[in-house]
């Protein structure tokens, strides 16, 4: 699937080639059972296991969420997610990919084990950290 449109945000060395990272945010509807969870997470697992995959990290359930505003100077926290929805972020894979093609075919390789949700895919902005 080629996308013209697709510019690279940025790039960086990696065994001797030019690579971006990706997030792959995964979204998963809130009621999915707990057997449906431990037979995805079994499924993409050898995925989750490859050289190109830097970190994943899953997330509790939004109900488990505070959110941080900053409302006319004053922080201000909040119990649960940013937004009401049936799905929630339940987790992301930072992968290096030469090009958003082969980010998305990872993507879809990982959706096609799932039931249900998606999985946005976006480029990571990569900046050094202040002071580093």
């Amino acid at each position: 699937m080629a996308l013209p449109f697709v510019e690279q945000a940025s790039t960086h060395a990696h065994d001797d080639r030019s690579v971006m990272q990706y997030a792959l945010l995964i979204y998963t509807a809130e009621d999915v059972s707990p057997e449906s969870r431990r037979e995805t997470a079994t499924a993409v697992a050898p995925v989750l296991e490859r050289p190109n995959v830097r970190t994943w990290a899953r997330l509790h359930a939004a109900q488990t969420a505070t959110t941080v505003r900053l409302v006319e100077g004053e922080t201000l926290l909040t119990d649960g997610p940013f937004v009401d929805s049936k799905e929630f972020l339940g987790g992301l894979v930072i992968i290096d990919a030469d090009n958003l093609d082969e980010a998305l075919a990872v993507a879809a390789e990982l959706q096609a084990m799932r039931s249900g949700g998606a999985i946005e895919v976006r480029p990571v902005l990569e900046e050094p950290l202040r002071g580093r």
